[in-house]
Order: C-alpha cells, then sequence, then structure tokens
C-alpha cells in the first residue's frame, strides 16, 4: 500500500491523449497545463520520451503515470536508444490492456531477447538462473546516476529475489529457445554453458540492438579510422573484456537518458 504504483501509458497521438487528459485530469499536471497539450507533448519527445505525472491521489494510494507513444516505445524496444521504458519492460510487469499492434508486440519479444543475449555476453561460461536474471534485471541501472547518488544501490537484488517466478515466467520461452540453455523449469533450475568463443561471442554481439552496437564500436573504434560495425564486433568478440565493452555501452546509453529524463522531472513534476 505505501509502495507508489507506476503506470505508463503508450499511445498513437500524444498530443490528442494530453488535451483529453487535461479536460479531465487538469491538476495531475505541472504548470505546464498553461501551455497547452501541444508543448507538453514536446516535452515529453525529451530526454527518453516520456512524459510523467507524479504523486496523483488514486483510491487511495498514490500513484505516477508515463504517457509514451507508441512508435517511440517500439523504437527503444528495438534499437534501446534510451533503455528506458525498454529496460523497465525486461522486468515483470502487469500488461493491464494492450491492442492488436503486431509491430508492438514483436519488438516487446525482441526486447527480452537483446536482455538475454546482453547478459550472456556480460556472464561468466556458466551461472545460475538467478545470476542470469540479476544481470538482465541490472542492465538499465548500468550507469544510471540515481543509483550512484541516491538510489538503493541493492534494488536490482531486491526486484529480482522475490520475483524469481515471475522471471521465470516473462523469459521460459525464448530460454527454451536457446541452444546454449538448458531449461529445467519443472526444477526451477537453468543450466547454461554459453559459447565463450569469439565465434560465439561475434555472434551475440552481431545480434544486439542497433544503438548498443553504436556505442560498443564509438568506444572501440578511435576516431577517424571509421572501419564498419562488422569489423569492429569481431575486434570486441576476441577480447578477453568483451562482456565489460558490452556493460560499457550499456552504461553509456543509460547515463544519458536517465541525466535527461532526471533533468525532465524538474519541469514535469513543478
Amino acid at each position: 500500500q505505501n509502495n507508489m504504483l507506476d503506470f505508463v501509458f503508450a499511445v498513437d497521438d500524444s498530443v490528442t491523449w494530453h488535451m483529453m487528459n487535461l479536460l479531465k485530469n487538469r491538476s495531475h499536471y505541472s504548470f505546464l497545463k498553461v501551455f497547452g497539450p501541444k508543448q507538453i507533448s514536446n516535452v515529453q519527445s525529451y530526454g527518453a520520451g516520456i512524459y510523467y505525472n507524479t504523486l496523483v491521489p488514486c483510491n487511495g494510494r498514490m500513484i505516477k503515470y508515463g504517457v509514451i507513444s507508441t512508435d517511440t516505445l517500439i523504437d527503444d524496444l528495438l534499437h534501446w536508444k534510451t533503455l528506458y521504458v525498454a529496460g523497465r519492460l525486461q522486468k515483470p510487469v502487469k500488461i493491464l490492456t494492450q491492442n492488436e499492434n503486431s509491430k508492438l508486440q514483436a519488438a516487446l519479444v525482441s526486447n527480452l531477447k537483446s536482455a538475454v543475449t546482453a547478459a550472456f555476453l556480460m556472464l561468466p561460461e556458466s551461472f545460475s538462473e538467478e545470476d542470469l536474471y540479476m544481470q538482465i534485471a541490472g542492465l538499465s541501472y548500468s550507469g544510471d546516476f540515481r543509483m550512484v547518488i541516491g538510489e538503493d544501490r541493492s534494488k536490482v537484488q531486491n526486484i529480482v529475489k522475490p520475483n524469481v517466478p515471475h522471471f521465470q515466467k516473462l523469459y521460459s520461452n525464448i530460454l527454451q529457445d536457446c541452444p546454449q540453455v538448458v531449461y529445467k523449469h519443472h526444477l526451477g533450475r537453468l543450466e547454461a554453458s554459453i559459447d565463450k568463443s569469439p565465434e560465439g561471442q561475434f555472434t551475440q554481439l552481431m545480434a544486439l540492438p542497433r544503438t548498443l552496437q553504436q556505442k560498443i564500436t564509438s568506444l572501440v573504434d578511435p576516431p577517424g579510422k571509421n572501419r564498419d560495425v562488422e569489423e569492429i564486433l569481431l575486434q570486441v568478440a576476441h577480447d578477453p573484456d568483451c562482456g565489460f565493452v558490452v556493460h560499457q555501452g550499456i552504461s553509456g546509453i543509460v547515463r544519458s537518458s536517465s541525466i535527461a529524463q532526471s533533468a525532465k522531472t524538474i519541469l514535469t513534476a513543478g
């Protein structure tokens, strides 16, 4: 009861949605309401592309809700442009209602597959099921400055430990399709042997979302060399610190979006 409920609404037309919501729930908005729905939508498009109304009383408890355009959400799920909402959707959430958007459905699955691939690259050759979920749950906190300057560092553990069955439900289909994994769901146990050869790691690196591949190449390739992505990822695949390079790439994405989104909160929560 004391925890704030966090909702996210993916909407096809943000301006119209805010226009309707301002008529119904004007008090939910900060001073930005005086500028109208178009300006609110412009503010929404900055940072991680989501607009939050916070500290909203609802049925005797506090909630906050974010509004993101469906196209922006799909882009983040597929390419990890900000990993802000995509990162949240790598953890168990309750989808309250969903229309028949096949692109969105496919993007949700793609995001989970990408999370597993990135986790495999950062984990050792063998690991427990809980290790995997800890790695996945931590992806969207890598590089988040709030985890350093205030928010609870044991947050990832607090998310995973009580929710292992929910993580199993979310990832079981993907893990059962992984050739590297023997998934004994009835025993609640996962046995994995990840291919850490350069060839195996290269295959996984090539399957990562586009923005992460770009971040990795910018970390590894000196300015001015302009080698193609495939060549650079092949070099990373041979690097004993391949997993660390992937982690650094993810941190770069999360750091940028978390700073921009927090700066935006000053306006939206005012």
